[in-house]
């Protein structure tokens, strides 16, 4: 394809998959709001983030059969229509249980946008252009963390609440008509796909037996959750602990997200001369170095703002090296059943990424020790999973197509 047309595509399948990450970042420097407006404790509002993470990670498992057996474009627009209708439905929410189910309903929703984009990034561009083209769509993802916080803390400070969601509304529409003219379909139905619950079933256990998605979907499961426990923990931890100001926690989170993105866009070069593996076990090393280092520092009663800040930046500077060549390497073996495979990844990267989340609030105790212990420990799961895993890392992809009938 010439430059326009994959500068194009890379930016729309991009909006897609950022989607999921404006939903809940935007909303962030809201949560004292809408505890204040809906009569309830920040802790439940924390809930209906946990709700979303819960909902785009069992909502993987729907789409996946969907998109190999519809193509991609049908079961995509079906999501978004769902998001669209929960998102305005959101709006009107007048208890937090009611927000926190609708929550759900968006999430399930938008998680079509996920899975459908990163099984068309293996459809348009292949398992060796997967990893460079993910990296270049951090850049798209990476800015929603930059935006959707600072733009959230100002309609807050502006006017309300709930002004977000009807701004998640008009970006979702427009993000829908952009895919559909600009997105072409890139895998067409196949009617010899069963949705029967038997067929897909073996579908997913067909995937789960390939060694290389396993371990490179744990690696990417664990690694991640250190990014959920720091979203979901950042506003009582920088607005509740280190109180700082709606709109600076906005401008803080956004920085921390430059780290994400800058090297995402370094990944780029570093495949030139380097395999994803490669950058996969350095990623991971210095991941873990951090994470202890940061516990360390929490443990020992030093842990300010400014330390805060700079174990958070390296952090995410690592964890933009592992997020690309991880969930290419995990896509690598598979090509018809791509969907089933992307389905699968999101389920388990989305569902340990709920559980961290779950695991900061319930214990939340007005510290920065729960979002600090928990990024630890996955990242320690992560690395365990590297080194058990060795033997299957040095496998190359064979390229077979594991799709069961």
């Amino acid at each position: 394809m010439n430059k326009r047309t994959y500068v194009t595509h890379v930016l729309v399948l991009g909006l897609l998959t950022a989607i999921g990450p404006f939903s809940i970042d935007m909303y962030l420097p809201g949560f004292e709001d809408i505890a204040a407006s809906l009569h309830t404790t920040t802790a439940m509002v924390k809930l209906s983030l946990s709700s979303y993470f819960i909902g785009i990670s069992l909502g993987q498992l729907l789409y996946g059969p969907l998109l190999d057996r519809y193509g991609r474009k049908k079961p995509l627009y079906a999501g978004l229509a769902l998001y669209i209708v929960a998102t305005f439905v959101c709006m009107q929410a007048r208890d937090i249980h009611t927000l926190i189910a609708l929550r759900f309903i968006q999430a399930l929703g938008s998680c079509a946008a996920q899975v459908a984009a990163m099984a068309m990034v293996r459809d348009i561009f292949g398992a060796e252009g997967s990893a460079k083209v993910l990296s270049l769509l951090l850049l798209v993802i990476g800015a929603s963390p930059m935006i959707a916080p600072t733009a959230g803390g100002y309609i807050v400070t502006i006017w309300n609440w709930r002004i977000i969601f009807l701004v998640l509304l008009i970006v979702s529409v427009v993000i829908t008509l952009l895919t559909i003219f600009l997105l072409p379909e890139s895998y067409p139905p196949d009617k010899h796909f069963s949705l029967k619950p038997l067929p897909i079933i073996r579908n997913f256990l067909g995937v789960m037996r390939v060694r290389q998605f396993v371990v490179y979907v744990f690696i990417e499961a664990f690694a991640f959750a250190g990014l959920f426990a720091y979203v979901s923990g950042s506003p009582a931890v920088f607005m509740g602990y280190f109180h700082l100001d709606k709109r600076t926690y906005g401008w803080v989170f956004a920085f921390l997200s430059v780290a994400f993105i800058v090297l995402g866009q370094l990944n780029t070069l570093l495949l030139r001369k380097y395999k994803s593996e490669q950058i996969v076990k350095v990623a991971l090393m210095g991941q873990l170095v951090v994470a202890a280092l940061f516990l360390a520092v929490t443990l020992a009663g030093w842990l300010g703002l400014g330390y805060t800040i700079l174990f958070l930046f390296l952090f995410l500077m690592f964890l933009g090296f592992t997020y690309p060549n991880a969930a290419a390497l995990s896509l690598a073996p598979f090509s018809r059943n791509a969907g089933t495979a992307s389905a699968l990844l999101g389920f388990f990267q989305l569902g340990v990424g709920a559980l961290a989340s779950v695991a900061v609030s319930v214990f939340s105790n007005g510290t920065a020790l729960p979002m600090v212990a928990v990024i630890a420990t996955s990242s320690v799961l992560a690395v365990a999973v590297l080194v058990i895993g060795q033997g299957s890392l040095a496998t190359k992809p064979s390229g077979k197509d594991f799709s069961t009938r």
